[in-house]
């Protein structure tokens, strides 16, 4: 289903919402009950709750950075990507809804991550899953949100691309 105009700019605001919401509520609920680096195991251990902050980037990048270069990097520059982003977005009105929608997770799991790190110091990270060698990070809600955004561009990019390739096909067969 293909949305215009304003309905179409208040249902990627919602999803906007929904993100940053989801996000700050489950970071304020590690930050009120779990104390830092108490751990909580649940699925015979696949799964790990705990309580971390991030002063870093993804994986803690950028943590031992000096001024001012950390707050270029982990403020300046996200704070001007999301916002050229999510105008991007709002304003070009032929992005197909699935790509919309994964720009929209993507902006929203940033604006977590860099609201945490303005108003905190640092980002509330606090899952980690492992089976067997094959491990994650800790990361967070943001970061979940981040990653589904980034593959519903994916998968976009991929349908059209197969589209594409159906309309050539049809093409050379007429």
């Amino acid at each position: 289903m293909k949305f215009k105009g304003t309905t179409r700019i208040i249902i990627l605001v919602l999803i906007l919402c929904l993100n940053l919401g989801c996000d700050q509520v489950t970071k304020s609920m590690m930050r009120a009950h779990i104390n830092y680096y108490d751990q909580y195991r649940f699925f015979n251990d696949h799964v790990t709750l705990l309580h971390v902050e991030n002063t870093g980037a993804f994986l803690s990048l950028g943590a031992e950075l000096v001024q001012p270069f950390r707050f270029i990097l982990l403020t300046l520059l996200p704070v001007l990507a999301l916002f050229g982003g999510l105008a991007y977005v709002l304003i070009k009105k032929n992005l197909g809804s699935l790509m919309s929608v994964g720009v929209i997770f993507c902006i929203g799991g940033g604006l977590g991550n860099l609201y945490d790190r303005i108003v905190h110091g640092s980002v509330t990270d606090f899952l980690h899953i492992k089976f067997g060698s094959l491990q994650t990070g800790i990361f967070n809600a943001a970061d979940v949100s981040i990653m589904i955004g980034f593959g519903l561009i994916l998968l976009d990019a991929f349908l059209k691309r197969d589209d594409e390739k159906k309309a050539e096909a049809a093409a050379i067969e007429e």
